[in-house]
């Protein structure tokens, strides 16, 4: 079971309802900011580097952009919400930059009035209320959050030149059409492929190709978001057909590309 709701109003704003009971997603990243919901059962959380943090019912989890993780459930019945924004409109609409801390990482919060607020804030949402409502709902809300004691908190650190190198590499994986072999990417920054394997997850958290396919399903959701038709999706991001682009899609979203673009 899933369903998403979007603001008519605040285009990037996007919550899902979900149930699942099977592991269900790969290691991933959002190109946004993302707020998760343990309504029922268990799940575990895994970042980046193998670090896992089991989640429990009312828990609360912020996870910056660009954060690697997945999350799946964990023996039974899972319900959970999670919700994306544009990470820039989080900081903009934070209190005295209460948002700060939570802009860089991934955070648990363990209380139940935080899930309860959270889930107040969502259903803000799936009425697509106006967005004064909401907006002014998310400074309150954010306010909360920055302020609260994290259960658990994951701090991912970049090697900023090390990711200045490889921009070249990225740049490659996420605009070419093509599949760029790997010798070929490691030539553009001086390295071996097993040393560009190993740079490239080191600073994105994914495998070379793993980040390719993550960045075009990123790509993917805003088209489908948009109403692009989903064969025209699956080709112009370099997808072999649309076979490859739903199991790539699902494995990412849970969801297959015409349960999320409905």
């Amino acid at each position: 079971m899933v369903e998403f709701s979007r603001s008519t109003a605040i285009p990037h704003l996007e919550a899902r309802r979900s149930c699942q009971e099977n592991s269900c997603y790969r290691p991933h990243s959002h190109d946004a900011f993302s707020i998760g919901l343990i309504d029922e059962g268990l799940s575990v959380f895994t970042g980046p580097f193998g670090n896992s943090i089991r989640l429990r019912p009312l828990d609360v989890i912020v996870i910056a952009a660009d954060q690697v993780h997945q999350c799946n459930p964990y023996s039974g019945r899972w319900l959970y919400r999670m919700i994306h924004m544009d990470q820039h409109w989080v900081a903009d609409l934070s209190p005295n930059g209460a948002a700060d801390g939570l802009l860089s990482g991934t955070t648990v919060l363990r209380r139940p009035d935080l899930h309860q607020l959270v889930t107040e804030w969502s259903d803000l949402i799936f009425a697509d209320e106006p967005p004064e409502r909401i907006e002014s709902g998310f400074r309150a809300l954010v306010g909360e959050l920055g302020a609260a004691v994290p259960e658990q908190l994951v701090v991912s650190e970049t090697d900023p030149v090390l990711l200045d190198r490889l921009r070249p590499v990225l740049s490659r994986l996420r605009f070419d059409e093509s599949n760029p072999g790997l010798e070929e990417l490691a030539e553009l920054v001086d390295m071996t492929k097993y040393q560009l394997v190993r740079a490239v997850k080191s600073v994105t958290g994914l495998a070379p190709l793993a980040w390719r396919q993550n960045a075009r399903i990123a790509q993917a959701r805003h088209r489908l978001r948009n109403g692009d038709p989903i064969a025209d999706t699956a080709h112009a991001l370099g997808f072999t057909d649309q076979s490859h682009f739903h199991r790539v899609f699902r494995a990412h979203v849970a969801t297959s590309p015409g349960s999320y673009r409905a």
